[in-house]
């Protein structure tokens, strides 16, 4: 059964790290995220027992993204349905994985409505990414890798000092390090431009320019907010990690008076 296997390959294969979890949790319940990954695996498992590998590559054929139909002016659903679809276990739960550790604060950021169309459209742009390299390619695509890769790009841009607990693994043991997020994500992303530019497309069954497509779209819709914070100012206002209270709100007070404390979120934690 040929499928493209995303975003956790790339990023566990190459090094032996994993990211699982970061030390800036929303102040505010990341509804759409985890909506996002309940319905990503409620979909999974309504086709992945099917009990035999061809019908589950019908499936990916029927609903993956097949850049050769769309060449020819069929398939385009594959664009809006193909993120939705795994290739297995392990390409699952690590998608999901990275969506739930950087999409909380995104989400929060954005707001929820806005996080959702920001998800969908780093999906698409990143499946069309795939087409626009390899337009000729018969292979279904499937994954989340492009709508989970432009909340990473979001996430770095707008957090870039957020810090971000990662498993090492050595021949003797397992060691948790916390790295900052622009080192982290700058190292996937340089992963992920050395895969695409030395592997064939088609060639690793890792969609590399998904992963590239995806990112940079996530990026570039976070510009725009992240000006309207001030830019560089909002960076240093937090350290460059998220706000933990939501956006902060401007008070007008008398010379002497004092602030009243802070109130933390539900879920905040030291």
């Amino acid at each position: 059964m040929e499928c493209r296997i995303d975003l956790a390959r790339a990023f566990v294969k190459p090094a032996p790290m994993l990211p699982i979890r970061d030390h800036h949790p929303s102040a505010t319940l990341p509804l759409i995220t985890y909506a996002l990954i309940v319905l990503n695996a409620g979909l999974f498992l309504a086709y992945w027992p099917l009990g035999n590998e061809e019908a589950v590559a019908q499936v990916f054929r029927s609903w993956g993204l097949v850049p050769a139909q769309l060449s020819e002016g069929a398939g385009w659903t594959g664009l809006f349905t193909g993120p939705f679809l795994h290739g297995g276990w392990f390409h699952l739960g690590l998608n999901m994985l990275f969506l739930w550790i950087f999409g909380d604060n995104l989400e929060a950021e954005l707001g929820r409505a806005r996080f959702l169309g920001f998800y969908l459209v780093c999906g698409v742009m990143g499946g069309f990414v795939h087409w626009a390299v390899a337009p000729g390619s018969a292979v279904p695509v499937v994954g989340a890798s492009g709508a989970v890769a432009g909340v990473m790009g979001g996430y770095l841009l707008l957090f870039p000092r957020a810090r971000v607990d990662v498993v090492l693994w050595y021949v003797v043991g397992l060691r948790v390090i916390a790295l900052p997020a622009w080192l982290l994500l700058g190292l996937w992303l340089v992963l992920q431009l050395w895969g695409g530019l030395s592997q064939p497309v088609g060639g690793s069954g890792v969609a590399f320019w998904a992963h590239l497509g995806g990112f940079a779209t996530g990026v570039a819709l976070c510009l725009r907010p992240w000006r309207r914070r001030g830019g560089r100012h909002f960076w240093r206002r937090f350290h460059g990690h998220p706000p933990q209270s939501g956006p902060a709100v401007p008070v007008v007070r008398r010379r002497g008076m004092a602030l009243p404390p802070l109130v933390r979120g539900p879920f905040h934690r030291d």
